[in-house]
Parts: C-alpha cells; sequence; structure tokens
C-alpha cells in the first residue's frame, strides 16, 4: 500500500473497483496502471470482511464522528420518532433527522434521504452537527 493511503480509503477504493467490474486496487503487486486482476470472489470476501467489521465498530460506539450517539438520537427521537423513513407532510423534510433535500446534498448525500441506509443517515447528521452544531434543529 502506498504511503499515507488509509486502510479505510484502500477498502473504500477496492469496494468502488469491485462494483465497476472485477478489479481491485493491489499497491503491492500493481503495474504500470495501478490495478491488478485479482479472483472476484476473494477481493469481495475481504471487502465484506472489513466492512463489517467497520460497521459494527460503528454502529456500537458512543460517539459517531465524534458526536455522542444520544444526542443524534435523541435529535432523531425529537424529529421523525426514529423513523428513519418517515417525510413531513407537505415532504420537504424527509429521513431519520428531517433533513431538506439541500442540506442532505451538502453533507455529501445523494437521492432521497428518506432511502437512504438508517446508518447513512445517522453519519450525515453526525456531519452536519460537528460542522454547525445543533442550530439545523433548532425544535430539538
Amino acid at each position: 500500500m502506498r504511503r499515507g493511503l488509509s486502510i479505510a480509503a484502500a477498502v473504500a477504493t477496492a469496494a468502488i473497483a469491485v462494483a465497476a467490474g472485477a478489479f481491485v486496487v493491489n499497491e503491492l503487486t500493481a503495474g504500470p496502471a495501478g490495478l491488478h486482476a485479482e479472483p472476484l470472489p476473494k477481493a469481495v470476501g475481504d471487502v465484506k470482511q472489513l466492512h463489517r467489521e467497520q460497521l459494527r465498530s460503528i454502529r456500537k460506539g458512543p460517539r459517531l464522528l465524534g458526536v455522542p450517539r444520544a444526542r443524534l438520537e435523541a435529535i432523531a427521537a425529537c424529529e421523525s420518532h426514529g423513523n428513519p423513513r418517515s417525510v413531513s407532510s407537505d415532504g420537504s423534510y424527509r429521513g431519520k433527522y428531517q433533513f431538506s433535500r439541500g442540506t442532505w446534498t451538502g453533507v455529501g448525500g445523494e437521492g432521497d434521504p428518506a432511502k437512504a441506509t438508517e446508518l447513512e443517515q445517522d453519519l450525515r447528521a453526525a456531519m452536519l452537527y460537528r460542522e454547525s452544531g445543533p442550530g439545523h434543529w433548532p425544535n430539538c
């Protein structure tokens, strides 16, 4: 692996490469193009195992991106009763944290927040909270 490339970046790169085809980045044996063909089942298995381990640590931790999980859960309970599929009556606010589409896009989300996984909604809410505090949820 190249110096400076984190494990998370390598896993994400590998996952994208696997999704795009049967190639993964293999910095140790890579040729000039930087890609090395590996058997798809092994590559997918390795990525899935790393992904499972990372998800376990993310889901169980008391903090998410440095934000207390209890704070995020309190916001979600107030905004949507913790329902990741919640949509406001006028459709303007969506998901567990009632994101507007503009706010969702501003923290890197794509598509409809109410259709994103609960973990993605949690991560994007933590990003937003970390960037600008609780001001996006004034009633909670």
